[in-house]
């Protein structure tokens, strides 16, 4: 039977399979079985996948979701007659972090595309257009009420954050 090893010199490790000497000649030290190398396999393949994921804000729809909670956010802020369905805000943002979690995303990646000023700059923007294109005017606080009441009725995710008082 052939089992990977690995072998411990001056510099680092060597990995090979019984019967091989690490360079040098040196004998091996330590046996990894054959799950463990299946194992050690797996996360390399899975540390080298993640690495070829498209950035996190080409991903059309998480950044689709995060532009309609920004929408949602300002038209509760904006509309005295609105208010965020905080239970929902809450259920929906451990969805998509699931959701981004399962496209291969580690949390150090979704923590820093949150930070980025540049990205969240993007998704502020797109959400003022949305709200903007939908008839919402930043000096009229009822046309923010009325899209509320639109995005509410037509059951829209945006919609779905929010509710009329």
């Amino acid at each position: 039977m052939t089992a990977a090893v690995i072998a411990y010199q001056g510099t680092g490790p060597f990995i090979g399979v019984t019967g091989q000497s690490a360079p040098g000649g040196h004998s091996m030290k330590r046996t990894i079985t054959r799950a463990t190398a299946a194992l050690l396999a797996l996360f390399l393949a899975d540390a080298s996948s993640a690495a070829a994921l498209p950035p996190l804000g080409e991903q059309a729809v998480i950044v689709d979701k995060l532009v309609s909670v920004r929408v949602a956010d300002r038209i509760r802020r904006t509309c005295p007659t609105i208010s965020a369905r905080l239970f929902r805000v809450l259920s929906e943002s451990n969805a998509l972090k699931s959701e981004v979690r399962g496209l291969g995303y580690s949390e150090d990646v979704v923590r820093a595309f949150l930070r980025d000023d540049a990205e969240r700059a993007k998704i502020y923007e797109k959400a003022e257009a949305y709200l903007s294109a939908h008839g919402a005017k930043a000096d009229e606080a009822e046309t923010f009420c009325d899209l509320g009441r639109a995005e509410i009725a037509a059951n829209t995710y945006a919609g779905s954050l929010i509710y009329e008082k």
